[in-house]
């Protein structure tokens, strides 16, 4: 059996709601409109559902090219508006310094009321792509069957959500953890071609409900409990960052395969 997508996913803001794909473009910078915003608390440093779960329930709709952005909350009400910039401030992303531009408008102060606490909108600088490692991990890949071993690891009857890991690709047709031996190596998915350089180690954003940022499965437990002496370059690895050698379009179902 070949090893196929079997699914795509994307934050159009980090930290919020995840929103399903059947087909994306892939460039350098990963997946256009993936993680294109970001939100930092009162000292201007980056937050997300690792440390504020309600982030979560809220559904984010981002048009590019019409430059226009919706958040819709769980209660129904959207705070919607065109996508407009002040000017750049220092940030901290990830524990770097960045030069980000705030999102003008209500955004900000909807998100703050909605988690009790002061939050702010930022837009990505196109030099410094929304991932977490940036160009080094544009796109991140977990099988499906690592998902199933976590169920079996966990004693659960019902499948573990992928999207509490958050990955840009599921692959289905490996074994368990079988993405683990591509580090170093190069892998085609579906017209693209990326160089993975790492495993991608696991926080406790894992653990939230990924519809409502509820702590209600204990992943970090279960991870440790199978997977925490594996050779890895992260500590916890469920799944794999890459980045991309060669753009290309990618669909549901398109071919996996290592080069």
């Amino acid at each position: 059996m070949s090893a196929t997508v079997g699914w795509i996913s994307v934050a159009p803001v980090k930290g919020l709601r995840l929103a399903p794909c059947e087909e994306v473009e892939v460039t350098e910078d990963g997946v256009p409109g993936d993680r294109a915003f970001f939100l930092v608390d009162d000292r201007n440093r980056m937050v997300s559902a690792t440390r504020i779960g309600p982030l979560l329930s809220v559904v984010p709709e981002h048009d590019a090219a019409a430059r226009s952005l919706a958040l819709t909350f769980p209660d129904g009400s959207v705070v919607s508006g065109p996508v407009a910039l002040g000017d750049p401030e220092d940030v901290v992303f990830s524990r770097s310094p960045l030069r980000a531009s705030p999102v003008l408008g209500a955004f900000s102060g909807a998100l703050s009321e909605h988690c009790g606490r002061p939050l702010r909108l930022f837009a990505a600088p196109p030099e410094r792509p929304g991932v977490d490692r940036g160009r080094l991990g544009a796109v991140t890949l977990l099988s499906v069957a690592s998902l199933e071993a976590l169920r079996e690891q966990a004693g659960e009857r019902e499948p573990v959500d992928a999207r509490r890991f958050r990955m840009t690709f599921g692959v289905e047709g490996l074994e368990a953890h079988e993405e683990d031996g591509w580090v170093d190596g190069r892998v085609h998915v579906g017209d693209a071609v990326v160089e993975v350089l790492g495993h991608v180690g696991r926080c406790a954003a894992t653990t939230r409900r990924p519809d409502t940022g509820e702590v209600d499965f204990p992943t970090l437990h279960h991870l440790a409990a199978y997977r925490n002496e594996v050779p890895a370059t992260e500590r916890l690895p469920f799944g794999v960052y890459a980045r991309v050698l060669q753009p290309g379009r990618v669909r549901l179902g398109d071919t996996v395969r290592v080069a």
